[in-house]
Parts: structure tokens; C-alpha cells; sequence
């Protein structure tokens, strides 16, 4: 077993590893292709894991830690940079490192729809990426963040808790912020970002009423906004974001997303059948039929539209489930575990000819 925080993380980054867990009275073990992997290396101590820990923080970082019981960070190493999340447990100081890859990604190297190519180039307008934690949102929001720097001369701010991809500015401007190192809440960053010059602006998660109305506010003035939301439906989302307001303000938030959504994408990661993992996704694209739909809160509209779309760059997640085992990607079985709708996907694979 590697003695140093950064030896276990290189043995991980070399064997393709998407995260580590530590902790003070826990066996160290590793997510490997979405399942938890046992490592056999010794229950780890109070002294070890403390030593851990001045490894990645600064003595300030640590006290803050110690205070509050939970901190979100990252680090970079030489080979790969990490994504941290330090909390207490019942047996102790624990910790959760995400790698983050130094390559960044690309809509080809990701086999992204063509879609987001399109989204991408608009220069107004809100895009919500959606999924529970470990789908890939952040790394789909670095893809656009790259294509963007790479093909257009705007000024990109990104807000996120914590910097994951670090972007070199390009033909682009691209200025990262951290919470709690560089802005104190994500509602304070983006409101100022309003000021700022910016033309494209990333929110690394919406958390609250706040933030969300700030990000409506700013892609109704001039600005493409990019966000995270942690619900595995494009509809679902729509319900989420509806559901941070008090009821009578529904109907004029109904309007303005309405008039300021581009789109929603939902995904997620299941099994290949050669042990890797493939993304799927789900894609509402706010035509002017889905507008309508959505201002009137018309929302099981929205998804019987999104299923016969497909020109206008749409799909369920059942229909993309579907192709990825229509293509002999991965096994049927696998797809209905992550289907919401799990009859009507078994009767479409029952169809197969």
C-alpha cells in the first residue's frame, strides 16, 4: 500500500479509477466502472489519515474542516488533479477524492449528440445539465466549456465549488472562480458576473432560489448560461425548478423559463458489455411547441413531443437506452436498471426485430 495520499491517488489514476475513499477505521477502497472496489490494504489510523490530510490542505483549510465538520476542495498533482470532499463519520475523519482528468474533454472524444454543438453556439439562453452525482455532468460542462474556447471569441466565467477542469484560455477568455476561496456564496459570484463583461457563464451546481433566478436573470440579458442540477429527467428538472418557488409565483416563473430555456439535458453512466461505462442521455430541446407547453405547465406534453423529435435534436432516456443496445453496447438488462420507465422499455425491446 502506497504510504502517500498521492502514490494511492497515482496507483489509481493509472488503473483508470474514477474515485477513492478513505477513512479513519476504514479498509481504503475504490470506485472502479460504478461499483466499490475493496482494496485489502490495512484499516486506516487517526495518525495516518492526519498525515493524509497536511498533504492536501493548507493549516487554514485544515481548521476550517475541523470547525465545520465538512469541506469541499481540490488539489492537483503533477499527473492528474482532484476533485476533495473531507467529512466526519461515525468512526471518523473521512475523505472522497474525485480524479479529474488534465485531457480535456471534447463533444467527439464523448460522442456527444450534434446537437450541443448548436447549443453551444447560441449566445443566449439557459442550459441545464442534469443527473445524480458521479453521471458526468461536469465533465459534459467541460466539453462545451472547450468547444466554446476553442471556436469562439467570448469572455467565460465559470463559478464552481470546487475548479475541477482547468481551462487555458484559447480564443476565448475563460476566468475560473472557486467558492470559498475566490466568492464566498454561488448567488454573490454570479450576480457580479452580471457586471463583469461576461458572455458566457458557468454555475457549477444551482442550489437555491437565489441562484436560479440570478442564472434566469442573466440568459434573459444577453448572457448563455450553463448549469447543474441533480434530477435525472428532463421533466423532472422542469418539476425541480418549478418547485423552488411558492405557488403563487409559479406562473411567472413558468414564463420566464419558458422564454429563457434552450435546453435540458439529463444522463447518466451505465455498464458496456466490454466493462467500461457509456453515457445516455435524455434531451428537451425548448422548441416553440415545448414553450408553449411549458408556460401553460403542460409538462407530460413536453415529453410525448420530446419522443417524436428527433430532428429537432431530441430523445427520451428510453430511446437512448434503447440505441445503446440496439448498437450491442450494453446488455438489456442493464438498460431497464436505469430506465424510469422501465414497461415500456422492456415492450420496445421486446419489438426488436
Amino acid at each position: 500500500m502506497p504510504d502517500t495520499v498521492e502514490g494511492i491517488v497515482r496507483l489509481a489514476y493509472h488503473n483508470n479509477i474514477s474515485d477513492i475513499h478513505l477513512g479513519v477505521g476504514e479498509e481504503p477502497r475504490y470506485r472502479s466502472r460504478g461499483d466499490i472496489v475493496r482494496t485489502k490494504w490495512p484499516v486506516t489510523d487517526p495518525p495516518c489519515f492526519r498525515q493524509w490530510l497536511r498533504e492536501l490542505l493548507e493549516p487554514g483549510e485544515l481548521d476550517i474542516f475541523l470547525r465545520d465538520k465538512e469541506y469541499d476542495t481540490s488539489h492537483t498533482f503533477s499527473f492528474v488533479r482532484v476533485r476533495i470532499n473531507l467529512l466526519e463519520t461515525v468512526t471518523g475523519l473521512a475523505m472522497v477524492l474525485r480524479l479529474i482528468p488534465t485531457e480535456m474533454p471534447s463533444f467527439e472524444k464523448l460522442g456527444l449528440p450534434p446537437v450541443m454543438k448548436d447549443l453551444a453556439s447560441r449566445t443566449r439562453g439557459l442550459i441545464l445539465v442534469t443527473g445524480p452525482t458521479g453521471s458526468g455532468k461536469s465533465t459534459t460542462m467541460a466539453a462545451f466549456i472547450n468547444y466554446i474556447n476553442n471556436t469562439m471569441p467570448r469572455h467565460i466565467l465559470t463559478i464552481e465549488d470546487p475548479v475541477e477542469f482547468v481551462h487555458e484560455s484559447k480564443l476565448s477568455l475563460i476566468r475560473q472562480r472557486e467558492v470559498g476561496q475566490h466568492t464566498r456564496e454561488f448567488h454573490q459570484a454570479l450576480r457580479a458576473s452580471l457586471r463583469e463583461d461576461s458572455d458566457v457563464i458557468l454555475i457549477g451546481e444551482i442550489r437555491d432560489q437565489t441562484t436560479l433566478s440570478t442564472a434566469l436573470e442573466a440568459s434573459q440579458t444577453g448572457h448563455l448560461v450553463l448549469g447543474t442540477l441533480h434530477t435525472n429527467s428532463a421533466v423532472r428538472t422542469v418539476e425541480r425548478v418549478l418547485g423552488m418557488y411558492p405557488p403563487q409565483e409559479e406562473h411567472s416563473v413558468r414564463r420566464s423559463l419558458a422564454e429563457s430555456l434552450l435546453a435540458v439535458i439529463a444522463q447518466g453512466l451505465l455498464k458496456t458489455i466490454d466493462g467500461r461505462r457509456a453515457a445516455y442521455y435524455e434531451i428537451l430541446i425548448n422548441t416553440d411547441a415545448c414553450r408553449d407547453y411549458l408556460e401553460r405547465g403542460d409538462l407530460d406534453a413536453i415529453e410525448e413531443i420530446m419522443a417524436r423529435s428527433s430532428f429537432d435534436g431530441m430523445q427520451t432516456l428510453n430511446q437512448s437506452l434503447l440505441n445503446l443496445v440496439n448498437e450491442g453496447r450494453t446488455l438489456p438488462e442493464e438498460a431497464l436498471i436505469h430506465s424510469l420507465k422501465r414497461g415500456e422499455l422492456a415492450q420496445s425491446l421486446r419489438g426488436r426485430s
